[in-house]
Formats: C-alpha cells, sequence, structure tokens
C-alpha cells in the first residue's frame, strides 16, 4: 500500500500536532500532588466541639416550641384583621360595623356623611383602611360609642377625633370621628408612577 502526497502531509501534521500537545501537557501540569494539610484538632479539643454540638442539637426543641407559641400567639391575633378580597371590600366592612355600633347606641347615632380614605401600609406585614364620618350625638353617646369600638374582635381605633361647638337647644356637639383597620397587606395597591421608579 503506497501512501499519497496528501496522506503523509497529513500524517506529518497529525504527528507535529500530538507531540506539540504532549509536550504543552507535560509542561503545565503541578509539579505533584496538592499538600496535605494535616489536621490540628486534638481529642480535647474534638471534646469540646463535640460537646457545644450536643448543647445546640439539645437547645433545637425549645426553639421550635417557643416558634410554635409565638406562631400560635400571631394567629390568634390576626384574626382581628379585617378579612376582606379587596381593600374596597374591607373599607365596606369598616364602614358597616361603625354604623351598626352607631344604631347600637340607647339613643341610636345617625351617622349621616361618610367619607373613604386611601389604603396604606401599615408596617411590613399589613395595610391601613379608613372611614370618617361625621354626626351629631350628645357627649354620652360619643363617650359609649368609643367605648363600644375598643371593644371590638377587629383591630380598629381611632385615628382622629374632631368635637364640634355644642348645640345648646339640643345639647348635642357635631362629630367627625375618623376610625382606621388592619388588613392583610396584599390588599394594599402598588404605588405606580415616577415615584416607584
Amino acid at each position: 500500500m503506497k501512501l499519497q502526497d496528501r496522506e503523509k502531509k497529513l500524517l506529518i501534521g497529525w504527528a507535529v500536532v500530538m507531540t506539540l500537545g504532549l509536550g504543552w501537557w507535560a509542561t503545565s501540569k503541578d509539579e505533584g500532588p496538592a499538600p496535605v494539610v494535616q489536621a490540628v484538632d486534638n481529642i480535647p479539643s474534638a471534646e469540646k466541639r463535640l460537646a457545644r454540638l450536643r448543647q445546640l442539637a439539645a437547645s433545637v426543641p425549645g426553639k421550635q416550641e417557643v416558634l410554635e407559641q409565638v406562631s400560635a400567639e400571631l394567629a390568634a391575633r390576626e384574626k382581628g384583621l379585617i378579612q376582606a378580597d379587596t381593600a374596597a371590600q374591607a373599607q365596606a366592612q369598616l364602614l358597616q360595623i361603625l354604623r351598626k355600633l352607631g344604631k347600637a347606641q340607647s339613643s341610636p347615632i345617625d351617622m349621616r356623611n361618610s367619607e373613604i380614605g386611601q389604603v396604606k401600609p401599615y408596617g411590613d406585614k399589613y395595610g391601613e383602611v379608613a372611614v370618617s364620618l361625621s354626626f351629631e350625638a350628645h357627649i354620652e353617646q360619643l363617650v359609649q360609642l368609643l367605648s363600644d369600638l375598643t371593644a371590638q374582635k377587629e383591630m380598629i381605633g381611632v385615628n382622629d377625633l374632631r368635637v364640634g361647638s355644642a348645640n345648646p337647644k339640643e345639647k348635642t356637639v357635631p362629630v367627625r370621628l375618623t376610625v382606621s383597620g388592619l388588613v392583610r397587606r396584599e390588599l394594599v395597591p402598588d404605588k405606580k408612577g415616577p415615584a416607584s421608579l
């Protein structure tokens, strides 16, 4: 079998490439195996480390118990959030609570004007809905209404209370009451516009 010129050139080229590749591999590899780092631990330090790990492992059940207790307390407190699917529903529910309290007074309070406030974030985890009401009431009725507000299971509170000058004929005072309640953070709309950039 006779090789043609082209095949001879390919064999020579292949031999040159293999020689260069082997030469590069031989010169670029590490001089020896990586040095082995000897362990510096001795028996007393290993025993101390073992005792510390056992102490940490023993504290895990206690921490788990505290976590479960705190989680249960948080769930109980969050039952006081106004439960609604949307912010508008939460505001309507808050308005309904206030009107129900007004009607439950010994002589019902006529809550005429209502104004719905904006939904705002309250901390990192919650939102706040607000409702303002205007009405006339006797001082005793106002005090009883404020007392009834604090007895509600929902987390609601008075943000603003403005009492005008008394009406001497009927012995009533004009009142503007702003009440807010806490809701889940998901009900707070995301801010859009230049401020959110």
